[in-house]
């Protein structure tokens, strides 16, 4: 069933839209009226910026049943099939260019973060101890994973990015927000699509679906992907381009619906990267408090090194260890719907799997330092959720309940090489001029085993037609059991024990290094809540107020835990507390229909206790850093959403977001570069700037009303598309011109600001203009970052506190050209 859409939901970012709406995958279906087309004009499955249509309805699933979405007291944005097809937005991480709230930063598909106004997952190194704070959903079934929000989307209809805490309704609880990706379904009449795209650096796009009925009751789909591109930056060590793409998606869905009160949807998919990534540049250097010999510049010196380029934005890089990001994930999933009495039940089973084989270079340069650095990863879970679904007059609820088991096994290695010595040691050590650290490598086993169930409940009571009320709360219980042990070997394959004997060699490669066995265990009951109050101010007016109570479970380390003097770990840091959250929001949605216009509003506030902040202290031994509880955290601002179509041959949309996220506490963090590589001075606490090159380092640093990591103050997206009806070779259709743009003010790229991981503010500029037939071609030209911006996705700082500043840059100029076709 198609639907003309003339708005978008709370604090949306787009404009007036289209889309091609079919059931529910949450929720009792609703049925709007058909649309039907204007000027001659069949309607158009698409969202802002591709000549929709501006009548009918955007319906939504965010409370588990199907609505309007300008009826929803929540703020959501929701982003249609054809748009993500026409943006290039194919998958989360170019989604963000569209929704000014959602930030998304990958290093390589395993530490990606995906966040909502701030807050989700700890920036930095990924620690699978802890939960996400932004669920992802598809199709109804949770990815405990964010490294799934790094593939290609697959035959996507329809996307909702909800913000704000979602516990009370889904599934697993997610503090920050939730994206809900619905794929298109199998269909009892025959539909196909194909689409095609070439561009520069080798850009070549294939995707097809096709779907129809194999007796009365049973329909399948099938629907295939394929991306592959040259990378962005060139290796001269290797002689490759790295970031390169080379995507697979299969997805297949079966469909047994003997009635219209029963339905079977069995599905399955499988996708895989096998990308030459993930690299990183030189980008410069900063002063630490290292001596001076001891920093980057006179390390390379004293090897004689000199980076491939010291212009980030030439994109090359030497780095000499192997490169890649094999990542395999999939899974199937058996949804049961049924229509019991009033209301809906719905059973959805499904096991995910996910395969990670990564390699990197983590001493970002062209010195054999660090060799081989890899967190090899096998990934099962299984999840049941069950819930009822009722809609009266006056009262509408869902209640459920929800079972999520997943098991994670990594085999980790770290070697160091022949240039780590005489990097890692100073000059006046007897040792200097030794291969001592040479073939020096740690072995890491690790597996952790997560359970969590819980009951859920929300219901909805129209007080009176223009008021109502919305209660919601949920019961949580979680446990995780981990294990981590690190053995050391030293180059002649002998294991370095912590037996009591020392020596200069020993003592040398256990500050690389040390031996480390624990087995952290955290487990916790939570009661949640939430209520919404809702009042039709007016005809097309909406103004909502939420506050919710809502948490974040606690979490163990994973990836190895600091040790005292004496190189024992600190068991203390092996678990961190829960998250403690209240969330306050208020909102109006206001649509004109007479103009063809909505304008939303919200401002929101939400302050955390305990939150867990990832620790990155620069120690070879703990690899992946370190979790740790700030002390409080607070996320506030607001966002503004407005667009409109004064006529068919036109709309236009403008989005406009402010988010404060600061700590409000956190006295004993991690300090930046400036602050680290000295002589420490044992609890000292320090919130200045850098001092002496060699003094005395503080233990920890006073980061209190600093930004939190990842976060713009000000992001906006903005577009616009016109058309006009013409034809051409007998074929009767629209031509057409859009641009959509965004932009974001300067961000901090590391967990404590740094004056040298400031990353600055930047604007995108993404063209189309193409041609499409009302029978369903569509051929346009495309260009993305039309003004060749050169901007940085982030920064990192090196190991060792050395001052040394690599980055990602993000991607130039691209072109293209799309075919498209629907049968």
């Amino acid at each position: 069933m198609n639907f003309r859409v003339l708005l978008l939901a709370g604090a949306a970012p787009f404009a007036l839209a289209s889309f091609s709406v079919s059931s529910s995958a949450f929720a009792e279906e609703t049925d709007p009226a058909p649309a039907t087309a204007q000027d001659g004009e069949p309607p158009q499955e698409s969202s802002v910026g591709t000549g929709a249509n501006d009548s009918g309805t955007i319906v939504v699933t965010a409370r588990r049943r199907s609505e309007t979405a300008q009826n929803v007291p929540l703020a959501i944005s929701v982003v249609g099939g054809d748009q993500i097809d026409s943006t290039g937005s194919f998958n989360v991480g170019r989604l963000q260019q569209l929704t000014p709230t959602l930030q998304f930063y990958s290093s390589n598909p395993r530490n990606t973060a995906v966040n909502i106004r701030g807050l989700g997952v700890p920036f930095g190194l990924t620690n699978d101890g802890i939960e996400q704070g932004v669920g992802i959903y598809i199709d109804d079934v949770y990815n405990s994973r964010v490294a799934s929000a790094t593939f290609d989307f697959l035959d996507v209809k329809q996307i909702e990015v909800l913000r704000g805490p979602q516990g009370t309704l889904y599934g697993k609880n997610t503090t920050a927000g939730a994206i809900n990706i619905t794929t298109n379904q199998p269909t009892f009449d025959f539909e196909a699509r194909a689409e095609t795209s070439v561009g520069n650096l080798n850009y070549v796009q294939a995707k097809a679906a096709v779907s129809g009925p194999i007796t009365d009751t049973l329909a399948a789909r099938f629907a295939v992907s394929s991306t592959n591109r040259r990378g962005t930056i060139y290796n001269v060590t290797s002689r490759q381009w790295v970031q390169s793409q080379d995507n697979l998606g299969l997805r297949g869905q079966l469909l047994f619906q003997p009635s219209e009160a029963f339905s079977i949807t069995l599905a399955g998919d499988y996708s895989e990267q096998d990308a030459v990534c993930c690299g990183s540049v030189y980008v410069g250097t900063g002063l630490t408090q290292r001596a001076l010999n001891r920093q980057f510049t006179a390390l390379a010196a004293a090897q004689g090194y000199v980076p491939a380029s010291t212009k980030p934005f030439d994109r090359v890089t030497d780095l000499d260890a192997a490169l890649q990001a094999g990542n395999k994930i999939g899974g199937g999933s058996i949804k049961v719907k049924w229509d019991v009495g009033p209301g809906s039940l719905t059973s959805v089973t499904a096991w995910r799997f996910w395969d990670w084989e990564p390699q990197n270079d983590r001493d970002f340069t062209g010195l054999p330092i660090v060799t081989r650095s890899q967190n090899p990863s096998q990934q099962d879970q299984y999840t049941q959720e069950l819930r009822y679904n009722y809609s009266g007059d006056r009262v509408d609820f869902v209640v459920g309940a929800f079972g999520f088991y997943q098991r994670i096994d990594t085999q980790g290695t770290e070697s160091h090489g022949s240039a780590s010595t005489r990097w890692n040691l100073a000059p006046n050590n007897a040792l200097y001029n030794s291969n001592v650290l040479d073939g020096l490598t740690a072995r890491n086993t690790q597996y952790l085993k997560n359970t969590s169930v819980a009951v859920y409940g929300q219901a909805s009571w129209k007080v009176t037609p223009e008021l109502t009320l919305q209660p919601g709360l949920r019961v949580n219980y979680d446990k995780k059991d981990g294990f981590y042990q690190r053995r050391v070997f030293n180059g002649a394959g002998t294991e370095i024990l912590l037996d009591g004997t020392t020596s200069a060699a020993k003592t040398a490669q256990l500050a690389i290094f040390a031996p480390q066995e624990i087995a952290p265990k955290f487990s916790d009951w939570n009661f949640s809540y939430d209520f919404t109050a809702s009042y039709k101010v007016a005809e097309g007016v909406l103004a909502y107020a939420t506050y919710a109570k809502s948490f974040k479970s606690g979490g163990i380390n994973q990836n190895g835990v600091p040790t005292d003097t004496q190189n024992n770990p600190l068991l203390g840091t092996a678990t961190v507390k829960p998250e403690a959250v209240n969330h306050y929001e208020v909102g109006i949605k206001t649509e004109f229909r007479d103009i063809g216009a909505i304008l939303n509003l919200s401002a929101f506030r939400t302050d955390i206790k305990d939150y867990q902040a990832n620790v990155n202290n620069g120690q070879f031994g703990v690899l992946r850093g370190y979790l740790a509880n700030a002390g409080a955290v607070r996320s506030q601002g607001f966002e503004a959403d407005f667009s409109i179509r004064p006529s068919e041959r036109f709309n236009a949309y403008t989005n406009a977001a402010y988010t404060d996220a600061t700590y409000r506490k956190f006295v004993d963090a991690p300090c930046p570069p400036e602050l680290s590589g000295g002589t420490v001075a044992t609890g000292a606490q320090v919130p200045g700037a850098a001092g002496t090159p060699g003094a005395l380092s503080p233990a920890n640093c006073d980061i209190s009303g600093q930004r939190l990591p990842g976060v713009s103050k000000w992001s906006f997206s903005f577009g616009f598309e016109t058309n006009a009806r013409v034809s051409l070779l007998k074929q009767d259709g629209q031509v057409y011109f859009g641009y959509d743009g965004n932009y974001r003010s300067d961000f901090s790229s590391n967990p404590s600001p740094s004056i040298y991981t400031n990353v600055d503010g930047y604007s995108l500029s993404n063209f189309r203009a193409g041609f499409r037939t009302d029978d369903g071609f569509d051929i346009y030209g495309w260009v993305r970052n039309a003004f060749a911006e050169n901007y940085f996705e982030q920064l990192f700082v090196g190991p060792g506190n050395t001052g040394l500043i690599a980055g990602l840059p993000g991607d130039p100029r691209t072109w293209g050209l799309t075919l498209r076709k629907n049968f």
